[in-house]
Parts: structure tokens; C-alpha cells; sequence
């Protein structure tokens, strides 16, 4: 009797406490869906056989993207775009040198760039701005007729999100994060492998941006990047973390994700460089040195996001996958962790004693990388390369880069669904706002919206066209 009453008593409490802990979810309001407006889950729009492109923003990231694509056939460069002339005549030298046309040169305010989304003879806005003029530039872009690729984090709050999603299901067009790890050799073949039931079923996913910036933050025009660390708290840089695990665990094709809690650690590095270079003794820095958001599917699975870019640490992205029947890694240690029995005979070929305690070893993991590279990698970029072979040579981290422009610009031409949606965006992007809640909470449970307002199962599993 004592038993059964001690039975019944934990199950109260159990429920009780499931009760309060959703009681104390911290809800995230989702507008209705304007009418006559519908999802854009593998949006299909009509091919364009010469995709011509207006650069915006030329400081850091923009001269590379414009190089990457002289190197993409069916490309046009119509107009290069930044506040700065020197930035614009710089990137035109380069385009002659590379035996192409100058571009229509725009600069000299921070407003120039209106001209250039109003353009009728572009195609696609690509944003290579800063932070806070992504998501207008792209909005504004969307609202002129045109696709818009923008540079992550591609919106810094819940509103630019909702407002990309409205446009881009309005207009019918394609809004793209430019997140190119998932681009990555490793990640693009462990997503195969995911694809192909290797791991099993996916449990748990780890993605984190841990990058020392002491040596980059004096190059970011007007110090934009420090200061929006200095005015707010949270997980200020996700995609590169985020993206590559939200790709292979299905968000909003089969799961999504439906709430986060963050924790962070007092702020020191980041006010340390300010009063080193500047001689200010910053009481007000809003960022902490080191922030961790654990979230929680729909699915019961798990993911953890890390954002530190002050810390004396390697850089990483972690981009760890648990799953049912093996464990992938990449940041410190580049392996894949697999039950033998899931280990093709040919492949694995006399190794012995094979378990998931371990990692395989190396010649294994080449093997498998091999077996596992990913189709579109395969695929023939011309008549003498591969899509990787090409992107080795052009690079861009490495080719990832190049990799994830030419899969833009080769769905815009097929009129293929592009691999990453403005669901992706949002999805990615809403840790910046929602971190910050939870945080400015005492690190309260945050619920993450339904982007895709009730169709994030209508997909079975992500899938890049082709």
C-alpha cells in the first residue's frame, strides 16, 4: 500500500512539475497568415538562364562572394554597391581583370543601396552588409520583385523575420540565408550519411561559433560588430553553429523546433579589448563571454548551441550529431564513431573489433567519406571538374563557399526549390532575439515559433534538388 501511494505521490509530482514548466514558458506570439498568402516549402519559380546580380556591401565578406561568382557560368554582375567608392572601384578592377564588363557603381551614403534593389534589369540581391542592415536591405529587395541571398545573421529580430517570411510567401520569391557551413566537406558528407540511415536516428546535435575576434574587430566599419555585442545578450552569431544540425535533424521537414533556454557567463574579454585599444572602462557590456542555448524538438530530440568569440580558444563549430547507431565529429577531432555492424563489409574492409567506443580509424573514416560524398559534390561542374573539384580551386573556406553560391545560382537557373528556404532564416536567425528573452529572464524556457505556421511536416526530410 505504502508502495502504490509513493508511486501515485511521483506521479503527481511528475505531472505537477510538467504542468509548471510549461505554464512557464515564455510564449513567442505567431501573426496569422495574411490571406491569400501560402507556404513556400520547395518553392519552384520560373528558370533564369542568366541570374544577374546586384552586390551590396563591399567591406568584407562582398569582394569574395563577387570573385566566387565570375567563376559560376550564367552569371551577370549588373551593380556593385557600399558606402564606400574606394570598396566599389576596387571590386570593378577586379571584374576587368578577370576579363569581365564593369559593374554600375553605387556609394556615399548608407542609403544608396534603395537605388540599387529598384534596379529592373536584377535578378538577385546579394547582402553582404552589416548586421543591422541585412534583413531591411532584403526586405526592401523582396518588396522590389527581386530573390534576395543575405549574409548571416541574415535578421537581428522577431519582426525583420515575420516580415521576410510575409514577403517571400507574397511575392513568391526566394529569401536565402548565405550560410555556407553547411556547405563544408564534412558536414555535406555526414549529411548523406544521416540521409542514409548510418547514424541511425538522430538524438542530439551540437553547433557552436567559437572564434577569438581580437584580431578582426578594429576591420568592422564603424566597430558595428562590438558594439551590437555591447548593446545586447545572447547567441549573437548561430547560423554557422545552428544551420549544419538543424539540416540534418529535419527542422521544419518532419520536426521543428519548440523552445530554448539560454545561460551565458559574465562579460570580461570583449570590455578587456575595448579599455586596451580605447581606454574606456566599460561598465555596460550586455554580452557575456560565453553563452550556451540548449533547445528541445517537437520530436523530443535535443540541440546545443555555444557562442564565444572572445575566449583564447581554437576556433569551432563543434557540429556534433548523437545518433541511435553512431557519433559524428568535427571541432576538436575529425571522426565518425560507429556500431560495426552498420559498417559496410567493403568498406570497413579487415578491421576487427570495431565498436562506437572509439572513433574508426583514419584510413576507415576516409573510406567512408569517400563512399558517403555527397551527390552534389559529385556532380560535373564542366567538362573536367567536379563541383568539388572546382571549389578546391576557387576556395572560399576552403570551397564551401563557392559551393554554397553555385547551388543558388544553379537553382535559379533550373528552377529548382534552393537548399535553404527563409524558414531556414528564420529558424536560425531566432536565437539572436530569443536567447536575449530568455537570458534578460533568469535563463526562462523560450518558446520557438512554427515559421512555417502548421506545415513543418509536410516534408519528409530535406532534400537538395537537382
Amino acid at each position: 500500500m505504502m508502495k502504490k501511494m509513493t508511486s501515485l505521490l511521483l506521479g503527481i509530482f511528475i505531472m505537477s512539475s510538467l504542468t509548471l514548466w510549461s505554464q512557464q514558458v515564455i510564449k513567442t506570439p505567431v501573426p496569422t497568415r495574411p490571406a491569400g498568402q501560402k507556404d513556400v516549402l520547395e518553392l519552384r519559380t520560373a528558370p533564369i538562364s542568366t541570374v544577374r546580380v546586384a552586390f551590396i556591401g563591399l567591406g568584407m565578406r562582398g569582394p569574395g562572394a563577387v570573385q566566387r561568382m565570375t567563376h559560376i557560368p550564367g552569371v551577370e554582375i549588373i551593380a556593385l554597391c557600399d558606402v564606400l567608392q574606394k570598396n566599389t572601384s576596387k571590386v570593378n578592377d577586379m571584374l576587368v581583370k578577370r576579363g569581365f564588363p564593369k559593374a554600375k557603381e553605387f556609394y556615399g551614403d548608407t542609403e544608396i543601396w534603395r537605388q540599387v534593389t529598384k534596379l529592373p534589369n536584377v535578378d538577385l540581391i546579394y547582402v553582404a552588409t552589416d548586421w543591422l542592415h541585412h534583413a531591411k536591405i532584403g526586405i526592401q529587395a523582396l518588396k522590389d520583385g527581386k530573390h534576395v541571398a543575405i549574409e548571416v545573421p541574415s535578421a537581428m529580430n522577431m519582426d525583420e523575420i515575420w516580415e521576410l517570411i510575409n514577403l517571400a510567401e507574397q511575392k513568391r520569391l526566394h529569401c536565402v540565408p548565405l550560410e555556407n557551413c553547411g556547405y563544408d566537406k564534412f558536414e555535406l558528407t555526414t549529411l548523406n550519411m544521416v540521409q542514409q540511415g548510418l547514424l541511425g536516428e538522430v538524438l542530439h546535435g551540437e553547433g557552436a561559433y567559437i572564434h577569438g575576434l581580437q584580431p578582426y574587430w578594429n576591420q568592422y566599419w564603424n566597430n558595428w560588430r562590438m558594439d551590437y555585442n555591447r548593446k545586447h545578450r545572447g547567441d549573437l552569431y548561430p547560423t554557422h553553429g545552428i544551420g549544419p544540425v538543424c539540416q540534418a535533424m529535419n527542422m521544419h521537414r518532419g520536426d521543428k523546433m519548440n523552445f530554448l533556454v539560454s545561460v551565458d557567463t559574465k562579460a570580461v574579454g570583449n570590455p578587456a579589448f575595448i579599455k586596451e585599444h580605447t581606454g574606456e572602462d566599460v561598465k555596460d557590456f550586455r554580452n557575456g563571454d560565453h553563452t550556451s542555448t540548449l533547445i528541445r524538438t517537437e520530436k523530443g530530440k535535443t540541440i546545443l548551441v555555444e557562442h564565444n568569440v572572445t575566449s583564447p580558444r581554437p576556433y569551432s563549430r563543434m557540429y556534433q550529431l548523437t545518433g541511435t547507431k553512431g557519433f559524428a565529429n568535427k571541432y576538436p577531432i575529425e571522426g565518425y564513431a560507429l556500431d560495426g555492424g552498420e559498417i559496410d563489409p567493403e568498406v570497413a574492409g579487415n578491421h576487427e573489433n570495431l565498436n562506437a567506443h572509439s572513433f574508426v580509424p583514419n584510413n576507415l573514416r576516409e573510406s567512408l567519406m569517400k563512399k558517403y560524398q555527397h551527390p552534389i559534390t559529385k556532380a560535373m561542374f564542366d567538362d573536367k571538374k567536379t563541383l568539388i573539384e572546382k571549389a578546391e580551386e576557387v576556395g572560399g573556406h576552403g570551397g564551401m563557399d563557392f559551393i554554397m553560391d553555385y547551388r543558388l545560382i544553379y537553382c535559379l537557373q533550373k528552377g529548382l526549390p534552393v537548399d535553404m528556404d527563409v524558414y531556414d532564416l528564420a529558424e536560425w536567425c531566432c536565437l539572436i532575439p530569443l536567447t536575449e528573452i530568455s537570458l534578460d529572464n533568469n535563463s526562462a524556457p523560450v518558446e520557438i515559433p512554427d515559421f512555417t505556421r502548421g506545415a513543418w511536416n509536410k516534408l519528409d526530410g530535406l532534400k537538395f534538388a537537382q
